[in-house]
């Protein structure tokens, strides 16, 4: 469980409406492998940014997310906190793993010659291509299978580059020799990389909750502020699922599965982690963190 930001998991706590109990936080960071001094610093950064109030104190505290009044409000993800990929983008992932969206043949090639001068918007185009899965080929052309043009236009048009922007759609793609689609997709893309980010997706998601929780938690604390030790075994197994299912979304460029391996271990991590995340729903308590809600949003 090590590599969750602490501050992530106060994120992925937050209630319906807008609150942290400060005993579940505790028991949940604890089994994820933090100390009360990582959570009482964490906390502490949290308020002094403005993103909480608090209440009371350690185990008894009960945080409140600045700004979030009600359901309504989706979680403040903040610098580091993935904590659901964009709804858009799962739908997408899940729609593919059925057969849904075939590929149409088309590869989609974006090319742009931005001067030094503009360094931070020619960074920040670059940034939205990779991001939407697009790979580089050469300085400043990107390719990828995927008809992401209308959101790299609209990026363009916010940094003022729509004159520096050059697109164009072929089904004859040619790289250093190489035009076969599944070579293509094998050359540009660190298919690797993404199939192992989902083997440990696929192993985390097929794990038992109380996997996380030591044999001899017996769960709250004296006075009664923490949660039983199941409750919170199946809540810190969320917060794991949640942080391992954005590791492997986030860098995927959701290639067609036309042009991958098969099987491919993206779409049976996909399917273990929405098995996964309906059990823990399903035994989480009431009202449990608003994260139930956003992941079955994106799960729909």
């Amino acid at each position: 469980m090590s590599g969750i930001p602490t501050r992530m998991v106060v994120h992925a706590l937050v209630r319906e409406d807008g609150t942290v109990a400060g005993g579940e936080l505790y028991e949940v960071a604890g089994l994820l492998g933090m100390t009360d001094q990582q959570v009482r610093l964490c906390v502490k950064r949290l308020v002094a940014e403005g993103r909480f109030a608090v209440q009371g104190r350690g185990r008894r505290a009960v945080l409140s997310l600045a700004g979030a009044a009600g359901p309504e409000h989706g979680p403040e993800h903040g610098p580091g906190l993935p904590l659901v990929p964009e709804v858009e983008f799962v739908r997408h992932a899940y729609r593919q793993d059925r057969g849904l969206e075939p590929w149409d043949g088309l590869w989609h090639a974006f090319a742009f010659a931005v001067p030094e001068s503009a360094r931070a918007a020619r960074d920040s185009l670059r940034d939205a291509l990779t991001g939407l899965g697009a790979a580089p080929v050469q300085g400043g052309l990107y390719v990828t299978p995927n008809a992401i043009g209308p959101y790299v236009r609209a990026h363009a048009a916010e940094l003022g580059l729509s004159e520096a922007l050059s697109c164009l759609s072929t089904r004859d793609l040619t790289v250093g020799g190489t035009s076969d689609p599944r070579a293509l997709a094998e050359r540009l893309w660190p298919l690797p990389e993404i199939a192992a980010r989902y083997a440990e997706l696929r192993a985390l998601a097929e794990r038992p909750a109380g996997a996380e929780a030591d044999a001899t938690t017996d769960g709250g604390d004296e006075d009664g502020h923490g949660v039983g030790g199941g409750v919170a075994a199946g809540l810190a197994h969320a917060v794991a699922l949640a942080a391992a299912f954005s590791a492997a979304m986030l860098p995927d460029p959701l290639l067609p599965p036309e042009l991958l391996p098969q099987p491919w271990p993206g779409a049976t991590a996909r399917a273990a982690a929405a098995d996964a995340w309906a059990r823990l729903e399903a035994a989480a308590p009431a009202p449990g963190p608003r994260l139930f809600r956003l992941y079955g949003e994106a799960l729909a």
